[in-house]
This record gives C-alpha cells, sequence and structure tokens, in this order.
C-alpha cells in the first residue's frame, strides 16, 4: 500500500512545483513587458520643459482703451493724438510712482509696463527715455525680471536702429544712457562703439570726446583697466595737443589710478611724472607729497628685480617729505619718513634710518600725532636693540612710555620692553 501511495504523492508533488515553476515564469514576463511598455512610452513622451521666465509683458500688442486708434493700425499718430497720448502716459507714471511709494511693488510695475507698451506709439526715442527712467527704479528696487523685460526690449530697439540705412545719434546715444541705467556694461559699449564710429566719420571732435569719457567710465565701472587705459590714454592726447590743463590733469590721474590698480609701475612712474611736472609749471606744490611717495613706492617694488633703482626709491621718498615739510604738512611728511626709514632699515643702513627716525620725532610733534610719536619712539628703541646699544633704547622706550601712559594705551608692551633692558644690564 505505501509503495502505491508515495508515487500518487511524488507524482502530485512534481505538478505542484511546476505550477509554482509556471506562475513564476508568468509573473516575471508580465512584470517584464510592463516596464518595457512603460520605458517605451517614456521616451515616446519627452518631458515638457517648464518655461524659465515669463513672457515679455512689454511685447504685448493688445488693444488699450488709451490708444486712439487699433494696434494694428500702422498709420502715425496725428501730433493732437500724440500729445494727448502722452499726457495720459504721464499720468501712468506718476500713478505707478505713487504706488511704488505705498509699498504695492508689483502693480507699481504692471502700470509702469502698460506705459511702456504704449511709448512704441511715440516713438522709438521716446520709448527709449521711458525705458532707461523706469530700468533705473527696476534696478534701484532689485526687480530681475523687469530689468530683464527692458533689457530685451533695448535690444529689439537697439536691433531695428541698425537696420536703418541712416545713423540717428540721439537715438543711439538715449540706447547706451538706458543700457547703463540698467547696469548692462556690455551691451552699452557696444552701443558707444557704433557712436565713436559715427561720430569719427562726421569729424565731430567734440562729441568724440564726450563719447570717449562715457566709455572710459564704463570700463572703469566693469573693472576693465587695460580697456580703460587705452581709453584715457586717447582723451590725454586730445587734451595735451589742445592744451587743456584741467583735462589733462583728470586723465592723468585716472591714468595714474589705473596703471596702480594693473600693478605696472613703470607705467605709473611715468604718468605720475608727468602729473609732477604740471604741477610744478602750475606752482601746486601741495600735491607733490603724495605723488612723489607713491612713485618712490613704484620704484621701491621694481628694485625687487632691480636694485640699481633703489636709489631712485630714496630720492622719491627725500623729496617727499622735504616738500611737505616746506609746506608744513606734517602728516604727509611722516607718512614720507615712514616709508624712507623702512627701506632705510631694510637695506641695513641703520645709521640713516636713525637720522630720519629724529626727523620724524619732530614731524609727529608739529602734527600733534601722539601715536605717531610713540610709535616713532618705538620705532627708534628697536633700531638702538638691534646695534645692542642698551642705554639709548632705553631712553626711547622710556619715553614711550610716558606718552603711552598719557594715552592709556600699550603700557604694557612698553613696560616689557623696559624690563627686557633692565634684565640685559644687570647681567
Amino acid at each position: 500500500m505505501r509503495e502505491l501511495i508515495c508515487p500518487l504523492v511524488m507524482q502530485r508533488k512534481g505538478k505542484m512545483s511546476m505550477l509554482r515553476h509556471l506562475s513564476v515564469t508568468i509573473t516575471v514576463t508580465v512584470t517584464f513587458c510592463l516596464v518595457c511598455s512603460s520605458l517605451t512610452l517614456a521616451a515616446s513622451k519627452k518631458p515638457q520643459q517648464p518655461n524659465k521666465f515669463p513672457p515679455n509683458p512689454l511685447e504685448i500688442t493688445a488693444p488699450d482703451s488709451l490708444l486712439p486708434r487699433s494696434p494694428k493700425d500702422k498709420q502715425p499718430l496725428t501730433p493732437q493724438e500724440s500729445q494727448s497720448l502722452e499726457a495720459a502716459l504721464e499720468k501712468l507714471n506718476q500713478q505707478a510712482a505713487a504706488t511704488l511709494q505705498a509699498g504695492d511693488k508689483i502693480t507699481a510695475f504692471d502700470i509702469w509696463n502698460r506705459e511702456l507698451r504704449l511709448r512704441r506709439f511715440l516713438g522709438p526715442l521716446a520709448e527709449v527715455q521711458a525705458l532707461s527712467r523706469v530700468g533705473e527704479i527696476a534696478w534701484r528696487e532689485n526687480e530681475r525680471q523687469q530689468v530683464r523685460y527692458i533689457t530685451q526690449r533695448l535690444q529689439a530697439i537697439q536691433k531695428q536702429a541698425q537696420s536703418q540705412n541712416t545713423t540717428d545719434l540721439q537715438l543711439l546715444q538715449a540706447i547706451g544712457q538706458a543700457y547703463r541705467q540698467v547696469r548692462s556694461p556690455k551691451e552699452a559699449l557696444q552701443v558707444y562703439e557704433q557712436i565713436l564710429a559715427a561720430v569719427r566719420q562726421r569729424g565731430d571732435t567734440v562729441a568724440e570726446v564726450d563719447t570717449l569719457k562715457t566709455v572710459g567710465e564704463l570700463y572703469l565701472g566693469w573693472f576693465d583697466y587695460a580697456s580703460a587705459a587705452a581709453t584715457y590714454e586717447k582723451l590725454l592726447t586730445f587734451a595735451s595737443s589742445r592744451g587743456e590743463s584741467a583735462n589733462k590733469v583728470a586723465y592723468l590721474q585716472q591714468l595714474a589710478y589705473i596703471y596702480k590698480q594693473e600693478k605696472q609701475p613703470e607705467k605709473s612712474i611715468k604718468i605720475r611724472n608727468q602729473l609732477v611736472e604740471v604741477y610744478q609749471n602750475e606752482n601746486n606744490l601741495i600735491q607733490l607729497p603724495a605723488l612723489k611717495q607713491d612713485i618712490g613706492s613704484d620704484y621701491e617694488f621694481l628694485a625687487r628685480e632691480n636694485p640699481s633703482l633703489l636709489q631712485e626709491a630714496f630720492k622719491n621718498y627725500k623729496e617727499a617729505y622735504t616738500i611737505a615739510w616746506q609746506l608744513q604738512q606734517y602728516v604727509p611728511a611722516s607718512e614720507a619718513l615712514q616709508k624712507l626709514i623702512a627701506l632705510y632699515r631694510s637695506q641695513g643702513q641703520v645709521e640713516e634710518a636713525l637720522q630720519a627716525s629724529q626727523i620724524l620725532i619732530q614731524a609727529q610733534e608739529r602734527a600733534v600725532n601722539f601715536y605717531g610719536l610713540m610709535n616713532a619712539y618705538d620705532q627708534i628703541g628697536q633700531i638702538h636693540l638691534q646695534r645692542k646699544d642698551y642705554p639709548q633704547a632705553l631712553t626711547a622706550f622710556q619715553k614711550g612710555l610716558e606718552i603711552a601712559q598719557q594715552l592709556d594705551y600699550d603700557e604694557a608692551y612698553f613696560t616689557q620692553q623696559i624690563q627686557k633692558i633692565s634684565g640685559q644690564n644687570s647681567r
């Protein structure tokens, strides 16, 4: 009986195992098909990209109740219609300004956008001038999206202007100014380059100079010092050829600043020496100490590679403090002396450093600069320590301590220096 049952049981178990295997196979197959189907659908159906920026409200061409006729009518407005529209748009401008003042920024720019849309019916120049005005407000209010709308509209107007056979200088200048208002220097420079080409072709030197000034300011604002330098060099040439002393000084000052930022000491020295010559011819000596000090710093920098230039650095520092002393400008004299002393010490010229330090003491006294006087005594004390001249160092630090006590500042430092010297003397 057992022998009969076992085969039956085994047969039943075999069938059940086959059924389970078949079930798993079917499930896997169906799942695989579903996944494939999903992937196919996903591949065939591209996801829609979200609209990164909403449409420019300045490009809306819907009818407006303030327009005397449909926007599709290409006929220009009559003078009376233009006058009426301009008055209505000015009211919109005032309304927007009042709304912004009340704190409703969104509504304010909605009103301004309506004004700007309608300004185009008064001609491109009127539209650009309005875009410039609202663009400045948008930038000030940190409304970047609005600034983007205005910039896009300006680019469209610029493109249309470039397609014309004649150059409208007034419109180009307005576009350039508008780009400046929305802080788009790259676009502004492109426009001003067109203006430069146009005024040069006409031989209008006055307009060329004015445009170059604007271009120079733009390059400086964009920290493009190389291009700014090239622009101011051109302006300097104009001013020199015409004998315009005031303009020449202004351009030289700008170039001196630019070459300092660019770390071009050779060019900086050349420009500053030209300034020195101009000031000397005008007997304007008050400007010389600072200039001489800057020239000395440039030579000191160059002397790292060419030590022979150190003498020029010494020479200019000495001239800086001498002229300042003669003019009784004791603060600039002190600054030049400090640079001179530091240079002497760096070259191991201790005696010269001490002599200059004694002059520095007098300068600080006359400038009534007690902090500077205290530091000068500290400097003298350090130089004497370097020479191991402890009595002289002690005297300097004691004088420094007296001033420190009056100022209630840094007393512990001078006391410590005195104690160290006393310890040296007791050995």
